[in-house]
């Protein structure tokens, strides 16, 4: 393979074990609406990289990789990463190994009228407590980038039956962190069910219209028919009463369906809404595609601290690759820092910015 910017030259040879198309082609990564034809698009969706992933599924959808903690960096929790506070060195001390699963999962989020959205979105989990480790995933994928020789293949140990019940516990982590996605496709979804209802009522509120002015016209034909028979001679009155007959068996019909219509509108259309909910109704699959099971290091973190002045060293307990594993509070309010609620100062005990 020869790469070229964003071009891929790839040769397959003929006798490669693979189901992939042998032979040369050009590979153009990104997503382009117009592609020259001969070119093959790389990109998570695009059919190439699905035919990709389901051969190398196919051939390995089981395998297992070993982290060396010394060649990950140390992860600086987001509540010391937003702290106005210094973090001057930072030391993983490994006990013990332990293992984890990293699940590879396609997740389609469609309708039953159309396609919406496919991706694919991993998620890693602890064997032991079941925990997901948010960082552990995305560490394993920056190890394996090429040109990178720092990860270790290894067999599988983890047995079928806890692979599959691992499996099944990630699924709702997985679903809870795509849920904003989910979300925003309910709302394209609901959006293009309303329109089509708003569409439907149009229409309906048009062909009521319609109706009303034939009712109109047919009334006054028959007021016309009542006048001739009066007036009319014998051969005449027969033909007049034959027609009014007729018309008022339409006027019937009409009025009869123009009353169902206006039913129908008053209840809000109560067997469309339904149908056209149905079809715009999410359907979310996640199918595991790839697991991977990896061993990385438990142990403490300390990170040294300085504050103006002051200076203090913190030790929490940390996974390599997966970050602090164990939550901090601050001591002054019991509440755990985050993100929104980082550290503030450390003088005799840890304080959020708050209390600080």
């Amino acid at each position: 393979m020869e790469i070229q910017g964003d071009k891929w030259e790839v040769q397959i040879p003929e006798d490669a074990e693979t189901d992939l198309p042998k032979g040369h082609f050009t590979l153009v990564c990104g997503t382009i609406e117009e592609i020259d034809e001969g070119l093959k698009q790389l990109h998570p969706e695009s059919p190439f990289f699905q035919d990709v992933l389901e051969d190398a599924a196919d051939n390995a959808p089981l395998g297992g990789v070993s982290i060396d903690a010394s060649h990950t960096e140390i992860i600086i929790p987001d509540w010391l990463q937003e702290a106005d506070i210094s973090v001057t060195d930072a030391e993983f001390l490994p006990y013990y190994d332990r293992r984890a699963l990293a699940v590879l999962f396609r997740v389609s989020i469609e309708t039953v009228s159309e396609y919406q959205r496919e991706f694919l979105r991993a998620i890693a989990i602890d064997t032991r407590s079941e925990e997901t480790l948010p960082n552990l995933d995305q560490t394993f994928l920056d190890l394996t980038e090429p040109g990178r020789d720092t990860i270790t293949s290894h067999e599988m140990t983890t047995e079928m039956k806890r692979i599959q019940e691992l499996v099944d516990a990630s699924r709702k982590p997985l679903v809870e962190d795509i849920q904003p996605t989910i979300d925003e496709t309910h709302q394209e979804a609901s959006r293009a069910a309303d329109a089509e209802l708003e569409e439907y009522r149009q229409l309906q509120q048009q062909r009521e219209e319609e109706l009303a002015e034939k009712l109109d016209r047919l009334q006054s034909r028959i007021e016309e028919l009542n006048a001739m028979i009066d007036d009319s001679e014998q051969e005449d009155r027969v033909e007049a009463l034959k027609e009014r007959r007729d018309r008022k068996s339409d006027q019937e019909d009409i009025e009869s369906e123009l009353t169902k219509l206006r039913q129908q509108r008053e209840q809000g259309y109560p067997e469309q809404q339904r149908e056209i909910r149905n079809r715009h109704a999410l359907e979310v699959v996640v199918t595991p595609v790839t697991v991977t099971e990896i061993e990385y290091e438990r142990g403490d973190a300390e990170f040294k601290l300085t504050n103006g002045g002051a200076k203090q060293t913190i030790t929490v307990g940390y996974g390599s690759g997966v970050g602090v594993t164990e939550e901090v509070s601050c001591d002054e309010c019991g509440q755990p820092l985050t993100t929104d609620r980082p550290l503030g100062g450390f003088k005799e005990k840890l304080r959020c910015v708050e209390c600080n």
